[in-house]
């Protein structure tokens, strides 16, 4: 099973009730698909960047699924037919959390390895006597 997130964006004229009636919808797709729901994440209502369907809000839902690739099928088949999402996005993070887990590996390392070659600090050099510092 791979990682992935998915994000999609609801017309802004849509209540609240029936959002969370969308995400719990959509929270049965991926169980039924085989798949689990890690995390969802309301962010709100947001301004878009350029007008989607006629719309310049949206509210945002960001879902954590861990799933197959028919789990992602049929979730993006659900979100285009639901006339109230306006756009999504699937994103695997599989990739990257692959890379992220290697380069704190790597980072670990190189400074596990500094450490042990940087030289023990040099004593600090005596006093200067006072009658030779004021010359």
């Amino acid at each position: 099973m791979r990682n992935y997130e998915m994000i999609f964006i609801v017309r802004p004229d849509v209540s609240d009730d029936d959002v969370q009636k969308l995400i719990t919808q959509m929270e049965g797709v991926v169980a039924s698909a085989g798949g689990k729901v890690e995390k969802v994440e309301k962010m709100g209502r947001r301004r878009l960047a350029y007008r989607v369907s006629k719309q310049r809000e949206g509210f945002y839902v960001l879902f954590y699924v861990q799933g197959t690739g028919d789990t992602v099928k049929e979730f993006e088949r659900r979100l285009k037919v639901t006339d109230t999402v306006i756009k999504h996005l699937t994103i695997c993070t599989d990739e990257i959390l692959q890379r992220a887990a290697k380069f704190k590996v790597l980072r670990t390392k190189q400074e596990a390895k500094r450490r042990r070659s940087k030289p023990a600090p040099a004593p600090a050099p005596p006093p200067m006597p006072a009658e030779s510092a004021q010359l």
